[in-house]
Parts: structure tokens; sequence; C-alpha cells
């Protein structure tokens, strides 16, 4: 698992201070329904499920992530929700069990997005909402798409095959695939302001999500070459980072 291993507070510091404001603008633009449960599908340590207990109320929420470490801080965080470690491909629950179900920044990590979105469309009661987002690593507009960049130019790795989601058009293909209509596609940004390039810098050296291995071969001349390619772009001061992410949402 991608973030077996990770614990809740390096993810918050990774990608939940863009996560966590994605989480609002994904809720806004997919709907929460005002009555029935809602699921959260590849929750990580709650950011999405942080709102959907907000607007609904914890005991209408479910949360499922195949990390135990996200699972256990979620649980902490939000009691009430009814966390579960588990998988997208396999979902524990009935079929039309929810009135809505989301995937924030997961889609990418599924090891089959297609049989993961299929669950998802399973257990959405006709009529509910299924929404999902992830960045946009297309156009290179993901929070971390300069640190990836600035890392490939020195290592030589390239993007390679597309991941699901993270090209246009992709995640509305997928929904329609599993039987949605009324599906619709649109992009969602989420800002977060760092103090300085050094904060920045050790966001990515976590070991966290898509950064985990950039610098993984690379020698203390090169990484310190990438590094002062970074203060370069950066400069002095705060540093502030935006990320687009493609979301797309239909009806079950």
């Amino acid at each position: 698992m991608v973030f077996e291993d990770v614990p809740a507070t390096d993810y918050d510091r990774f990608m939940g201070r863009f996560s966590a404001p994605l989480a609002e603008v994904f809720a806004d633009w997919a709907g929460v329904p005002p009555t029935g449960r809602v699921l959260d599908v590849g929750s990580g340590p709650g950011a999405l499920s942080t709102v959907l207990a907000e607007r609904r109320g914890a005991a209408a929420v479910s949360a499922l992530d195949p990390a135990p470490a996200f699972v256990d801080a979620l649980r902490q965080r939000l009691p009430g929700v009814d966390a579960r470690v588990g998988s997208a491909e396999h979902l524990p629950f009935d079929d039309g069990a929810f009135d809505g179900v989301y995937a924030e920044l997961v889609l990418h990590f599924m090891a089959d997005a297609d049989a993961g979105v299929r669950e998802m469309v399973r257990v959405a009661r006709p009529g509910a909402v299924v929404a999902a987002c992830v960045w946009d690593f297309e156009n290179a507009r993901a929070p971390h798409s300069l640190f990836l960049g600035l890392a490939s130019a020195e290592s030589g790795r390239t993007r390679g095959a597309a991941r699901p989601g993270t090209d246009q058009g992709d995640i509305s293909r997928r929904l329609r695939a599993a039987g949605c209509a009324d599906v619709v596609e649109v992009e969602l940004s989420a800002t977060a302001t760092f103090a300085d390039v050094d904060e920045w810098w050790t966001m990515h050296t976590l070991g966290v999500g898509s950064t985990a291995h950039m610098l993984d071969g690379l020698d203390a001349a090169a990484i310190g070459r990438v590094r002062a390619a970074a203060d370069e772009h950066f400069g002095d001061g705060p540093v502030t980072i935006t990320g687009t992410a493609w979301a797309a949402r239909g009806v079950a």
C-alpha cells in the first residue's frame, strides 16, 4: 500500500494542507445530501470525512482506507464516524447503502480504478451523487508538480503512463462506464502557504505519496542541485502553492 507506513501527522504536513481546503470546495461542488448516509472512499486521516461530518453529523458518515494508521487517526479525530480498513475495489457495504459517495485524491492510488469506481456506484442508491477528484498531473498542476519536475530534471525520470484520474476526462469516462448518468467535470483548486523554502522542501522529504521516492538514487550533490533549483525558483520569503484537480460527479 502506498501509505501503509506513513504516520498520519506526516500525511497532514505533506498533503493535508491541500486536501483539507480542497475537501471544502469538492463537497460544495459535488453536493452533500441533506438526509441519508455518505461515504468517503480512500479517506486518509480524514480531510473529506471532517467536512462531511460537519455538514451531516458524524453518525451519518462512513469512511474507508487501506492504511490502518490513517483509519486509527480518523477514529480519534472524528468519534462517531464508521471508519474501516479496506480497499475501494471491495467496499464492505450493501448495494444502495449511501446517498452520497465520494473519493478525494485517491483514484490514482487504486490498484484497479475501474473496479473502485464500479464499487462506488454499487453502494450508491439510485439517484445518489458519486464524485471523485484527482490532481491534474497532465498539465503539472498538482501541488507537488514543481518538486516532481525539479527532481526529474536531475534524475532523468519521466512521468510515464498516465495514472487514473490525472488527465482531463478520465474520471468522467470511468463514471460513465460504471453506469452513472448526468456526468459533469470541472477544475477545483486549493492553495497553501509555507513559511519559506525550507518548510516547502521538508514536506517533500517525508516519504509520502507521489514524491516519496523521487530523490532515491541521487547522491548528495545531485540532491543539492535540486534544492538549489528550488531556492532559485522561489527566492526568499513565504512560498505559496496552488494545486488544481480534475473533479467529476455523476448520478447513480
